[in-house]
Order: structure tokens, then sequence, then C-alpha cells
């Protein structure tokens, strides 16, 4: 998921956001759930955002669901522009573009 950090906000690029569908996979529509029950803006069509209190939790979420085999990996992990540096705390889940 292609994400961007300013003013210590995480911003997930909306168009990699995992998308709800009402009788879809309960695996997927979890992920977008718990997703979006952390972000401190979640609206939809919009790119959603993750406050500095909660990487954390968003760090072991990531982590959860990558480990679990259900979701691709492009799916779980935070993917940054090389200029951006990523927050200690999302490392094990984040790479560079």
């Amino acid at each position: 998921m292609r994400a961007s950090l300013k003013d210590n906000i995480i911003i997930i690029n909306q168009e990699d956001l995992p998308q709800y569908k009402k009788g879809g996979s309960v695996v997927r529509n979890s992920y977008f759930w718990a997703l979006k029950s952390i972000a401190c803006y979640a609206r939809k069509g919009c790119d959603w955002e993750f406050d500095q209190p909660v990487w954390t939790a968003l760090s072991r979420m990531l982590l959860s669901f990558t480990e679990s085999g259900y979701l691709g990996y492009s799916e779980t992990i935070l993917e940054f522009d090389p200029d951006i540096p990523i927050p200690e705390v999302l490392r094990s889940v984040s790479t560079w573009l």
C-alpha cells in the first residue's frame, strides 16, 4: 500500500486500501474494518490517515494479517517513497518503493 508521511500522520493512498464487499471474503472485510477502526480519518473515496498514537496498533495489525497468509504481501505492507524516512515502529511492515 503506497503511503506517505506528513506532520506525523501516515497517509495511505485510497487506491491501495482494502475494499469492503458485501458477501465478500471475511478476511478482506475484517481487514477493511480493522484498518478503518484505528484511522483518524477514513472517508470513502479518500486517503486514510493514521496519527502517531495508533502506529503501534497499525504495525501489529499489518503484521498479523501478513502472517495469516490470506492476503497478499502488497496488500499488507506500507510502501514509502525513498526520500521519506520510515518511522521506527513501522519498519517491520514497511519498505521503500
